[in-house]
């Protein structure tokens, strides 16, 4: 990129906490989790110049559309500013980040604020897959699952092991080092789970009961309340904001590149053409991936520290594993069992938890991943943080690898 886009900070709220249970709406999440970013970043809602806000289905899980009008009434420095709303499934809160950035590059506005939130535990497990849904084609496809996404998914697991040939064994891997991240973060929604080898084993259906075909429990995200709130800013805003703080400008994390791209709706049109042209199974994701690397500057995986990777499903990490360039086409498999992608590894994949462990407030998980990834290679990720983290790669999904999004963060 010309201009780097810098990253002042935020904030997310706890993922274990159930806010209907607690008595509290969504504007609640929105609210609460904003001043909580305004007080981590030692901002003022009057020096934010505009606000995207990053949100699936607010809608159907709570008959709430234009989010943005919220904000004016989390602080009243915030109105009469502008806000747009951004929607691509799971990759909603992404959507909100470029958003904002092309603000910055514009040159439009100086300091940006961007909002990723989802409330979906107010509604039954039945009704959230449902409204969950509506981000595959509605009436072409998983007819006849009782949970769409998790039979979409087991479907991609599915051709993994026609083409490849795929070891169960390996996504349980992937999700016991997710859980076991987690409850190293006090924001995780598993942090205090109790799991044992049977919350895993792919025999005992009471412990790890299937959900759909390849996908068991311990396969898959979790519903989740949660909002995740960054403010970004242009250089010359970024430069005035260290100097009235008395911070070294170098020191604060930047988005160096970035990757978008998004692949036909249908799961059958997209392994279609990847049967046919060899290599990965979604290209796609491949090319998001590789655009951000070349935008900031990077050959590939040996250029990061740590990953926050969509993992919805223990299959969409190991999907991912590969398209970032860790192995070759299939080989995921080698990166799980020669550890790298543990916490202590070489390239830890998912310190947070990721969706499996930290959770899945679909709006949010996005604009949460930078927010993780501001937080390691500042050095401000507490028990999570990889040790030396400089720069630290995102990728979040939406859909069936439809809408694909990557950002390289770093100092």
């Amino acid at each position: 990129m010309a201009e780097p886009v810098y990253i002042l900070g935020g904030a997310q709220s706890d993922f274990a906490a159930n806010w209907t249970r607690n008595n509290k709406a969504l504007f609640d999440l929105i609210d609460e989790t904003t001043r909580a970013a305004l007080e981590e970043t030692r901002l003022e809602a009057a020096e934010v110049d505009a606000l995207h806000v990053g949100n699936f289905a607010a809608e159907l899980f709570c008959g709430q559309g234009l989010l943005g009008g919220m904000m004016g009434h989390v602080d009243a420095g915030f109105e009469g500013k502008p806000s747009s709303r951004h929607e691509a499934a799971c990759a909603s809160g992404s959507m909100a980040v470029l958003a904002a950035m092309t603000d910055l590059l514009a040159g439009h506005y100086e300091v940006v604020g961007v909002v990723g939130v989802e409330l979906m535990r107010n509604v039954p497990g039945q009704t959230a897959a449902e409204h969950l849904g509506a981000a595959a084609w509605a009436g072409r496809e998983a007819q006849g699952a009782r949970y769409l996404w998790p039979a979409m998914f087991s479907d991609l697991a599915e051709e993994y092991d026609r083409r490849y040939g795929l070891d169960p064994a390996h996504l349980a891997a992937i999700s016991r080092i997710n859980f076991a991240n987690a409850k190293r973060n006090p924001l995780a929604q598993t942090r205090n789970w109790t799991l044992t080898d049977a919350s895993f084993s792919r025999e005992d259906d009471e412990a790890n009961p299937v959900i759909e075909g390849w996908m068991r429990k311990s396969d898959c995200g979790q519903v989740t309340d949660g909002a995740a709130v960054l403010f970004l800013a242009s250089r010359s805003a970024a430069e005035a904001y260290a100097k009235a703080r008395g911070l070294d400008l170098a020191a604060i994390p930047r988005i160096k590149g970035w990757g978008h791209t998004t692949a036909p709706l249908l799961m059958a049109s997209k392994l279609e053409r990847s049967a046919r042209e060899g290599g990965y199974l979604f290209p796609w994701v491949r090319k998001a991936i590789t655009d951000a690397y070349a935008r900031a500057g990077i050959p590939g995986p040996e250029a990061l520290d740590a990953i926050e990777t969509h993992d919805c499903f223990s299959v969409t990490e190991y999907m991912a594993i590969e398209h970032f360039g860790l192995t070759g086409p299939g080989e995921a498999y080698q990166a799980v069992e020669d550890g790298r992608i543990d916490f202590g590894g070489s390239l830890p994949v998912n310190p947070s938890g990721g969706l499996i462990g930290l959770g899945h407030p679909v709006g949010a998980t996005g604009v949460r991943m930078v927010l993780d990834a501001y937080r390691q290679t500042s050095g401000q990720a507490g028990e999570t943080q990889v040790e030396g983290a400089e720069t630290v790669a995102t990728y979040n999904v939406g859909g069936s690898g439809t809408a694909n999004a990557c950002f390289i963060v770093g100092v």
